[in-house]
């Protein structure tokens, strides 16, 4: 059973707000909420880095945890889903979650706030997915329902947001990491084999083992590096 997760590469984020700007215009999030976002730490200094932040779908979700009336639930996936049919906009999950991923829709007392909304990670809503107009207005497409990935890691330029089966994430990752290496050793002779991976453009509707940025099934297997001058 695949455990859908995001990850941002801050090695790769170049703080384009691609990502953003893909969630609000797939889902057309109401003004003044951002399910994504682009955080810089230490602009302008040394080791300025970058990262694309949005609910993690945790496994052990804090904001399911103090939910007074259980409007979250985890699906067989691992994506977090909020029911805002249920929610009655107590902001419990917002102080709760530590990426700051549910949002109020407006601002004000708390009564008058509204109910709380977060990335799906386009998945729709907690209902059964039927891809119907009530969905998309309270929830934003559901990609997942039509065999697609989440549109902020398919439109990363750079392809430093990985969304999708975790065990994939992480290998693509590791892999990264390790050509990283690799070039370092090299003194740059192996920088070819760090240049971005394939764009994924037909995903397949199976997403079990698969992630944002697998190349394709047909890609040749790249040359070995060059050895070392003597």
């Amino acid at each position: 059973m695949a455990r859908m997760k995001f990850y941002c590469d801050a090695e790769r984020c170049i703080e384009c707000n691609g990502c953003v700007t893909a969630c609000k215009n797939e889902h057309e999030v109401p003004w003044g909420v951002n399910r994504r976002r682009v955080v810089t730490i230490k602009d302008g200094q040394p080791g300025e880095r970058s990262i694309s932040v949005a609910c993690m779908h945790c496994s052990d979700a804090p904001c399911q945890a103090v939910c007074p009336v259980d409007c979250f639930t985890t699906t067989k996936d691992g994506i977090v889903l909020h029911n805002k049919d249920t929610c009655i906009g107590c902001g419990y999950c917002f102080y709760a979650c530590p990426f700051g991923a549910p949002q109020f829709p407006s601002d004000g007392a708390f009564s008058s706030r509204g109910k709380m909304d977060k990335c799906t990670f386009c998945a729709g809503g907690p209902e059964e997915a039927d891809n119907s107009a009530e969905e998309f207005k309270k929830y934003g497409r559901n990609r997942i329902a039509e065999g697609k990935l989440p549109l902020c890691a398919e439109m990363c330029s750079t392809k430093a947001l990985l969304a999708g089966d975790a065990n994939v994430v992480s290998d693509i990752y590791r892999q990264r990491v390790v050509n990283r290496a690799a070039s370092a050793m090299l003194g740059g002779a192996g920088l070819q084999q760090t240049g971005f991976q394939a764009e994924v453009t037909n995903v397949p509707p199976a997403l079990e083992g698969k992630a944002s940025d697998m190349p394709p099934t047909d890609a040749k297997p790249s040359a070995p590096p060059p050895a070392p001058a003597q």
